[in-house]
């Protein structure tokens, strides 16, 4: 692997061929599907497919990540030059070979190749889902033009993954990417035309509509901790609950956890990374948790008593799926299925929360300006 170009454009005209060819069965099925409907609304069930994609797309670099497969593939975009792992057989067979249980396998290579295929097809998706908007005048061309900004930054960083050999802040800025994008194609898909919401959004009490936003902020911040967690392999540093290594409070070491630029299990000297420091990157998650898993809830209270019941209740729902697999994954040892339901229910918490806030409005909007501009006592 050490001999590996990181960066092969050899097989990046392949690459990008095989993107529109596999991307091409996504517009082909809405096309023909909703093809006695006017073109926007035939683009607006191509946003929710996009955005549905870009769920499983999320997910799936969770499994990439889960099952050590990140270097599957060591260099980027192709598979040792290559735009499938079986041109790449030789190259995988000997890495294989020379270390069995390696970050190279055929699977871990498959799955590699897997992830980077489906986030190409969500890119050629996003750019078509632009240029429609770029040539309606009455649509609004904002959002899908920073969906298409973000997807190439998120490309870049996917890119910088696996050339930087899993640094720990770079894989997290991948997830939080991926979070992102998600959000923007939820707004995105709510302000289209066609949308129910287009015209008139719902009015939501001032405070409810408020703590939605606070919500949304510490529940992102919560997934960036939770990506700094998974990162740094930092899960099984406590693996009981609610005490941690038999303590309330156990041994911690919080500046070594947050020195953000250094590499995978080292720290920003180059020594070791000490088992205290992974301990306080899962002790911040943990009880960062208890405050949003609260915040939440109220949010949830507030939709079901002012006019959005069935969100509310989603949301219950989803809080309660995050917290049973959170414990899982700290007591289970990490099992993968409860790992990737944990990401799958913060980025549907996500999407959720973003719908209700792009679909809603305050009741009293000076209120909030005025709450903000209240000198503090």
């Amino acid at each position: 692997m050490n001999d590996v170009t990181l960066f092969n454009a050899a097989p990046l005209v392949q690459l990008a061929l095989l993107a529109l060819v596999l991307a091409l069965g996504p517009f082909t099925w809405v096309w023909l599907r909703h093809r006695h409907a006017e073109i926007p609304l035939r683009v607006r069930q191509l946003t929710l497919l996009t955005l549905f994609l870009t769920f499983d797309l999320v997910l799936f670099g969770s499994f990439t990540r889960l099952t050590d497969s990140g270097l599957g593939c060591p260099d980027w975009p192709g598979c040792y030059g290559h735009a499938t792992p079986l041109g790449a057989h030789a190259s995988i067979q000997a890495a294989q070979t020379a270390m069995p249980t390696g970050p190279v396998t055929w699977s871990k290579a498959w799955i590699e190749m897997i992830h980077r295929y489906l986030a190409m097809v969500v890119g050629v998706l996003i750019l078509t889902l632009s240029i429609f908007a770029w040539r309606s005048e009455r649509t609004l061309w904002g959002w899908p033009t920073l969906s298409l900004v973000w997807v190439c930054v998120q490309g870049a960083f996917g890119a910088f993954t696996v050339t930087m050999k899993l640094f720990p802040a770079i894989v997290s800025m991948h997830l939080l990417g991926g979070m992102l994008l998600l959000a923007l194609l939820t707004v995105q898909a709510v302000r289209q035309r066609h949308s129910p919401w287009s015209q008139e959004r719902r009015a939501l009490p001032t405070g409810v509509y408020v703590l939605l936003g606070v919500s949304t902020l510490f529940l992102l911040l919560q997934i960036v901790l939770g990506a700094w967690v998974s990162s740094n392999y930092a899960v099984m540093a406590c693996d009981t609950y609610p005490m941690c290594q038999g303590s309330w409070w156990p041994e911690m070491n919080f500046d070594k956890a947050f020195e953000l630029w250094r590499p995978l299990g080292m720290d920003a000297q180059g020594g070791n990374l000490p088992f205290q420091a992974l301990t306080a990157i899962h002790f911040v998650h943990r009880w960062h948790a208890v405050l949003v898993v609260v915040l939440l809830a109220a949010s949830a209270l507030g939709l079901h008593r002012h006019g959005l019941p069935a969100q509310g209740k989603v949301l219950f729902l989803l809080i309660g799926l995050q917290f049973a697999t959170g414990i899982s994954n700290a007591v289970l040892g990490w099992p993968l299925l409860a790992a990737l339901l944990h990401t799958g229910a913060a980025a549907a918490m996500l999407v959720l929360l973003v719908w209700c806030l792009s679909i809603a409005k305050p009741q009293h909007p000076q209120h909030i300006a005025a709450t903000f501009s209240r000198p503090m006592l």
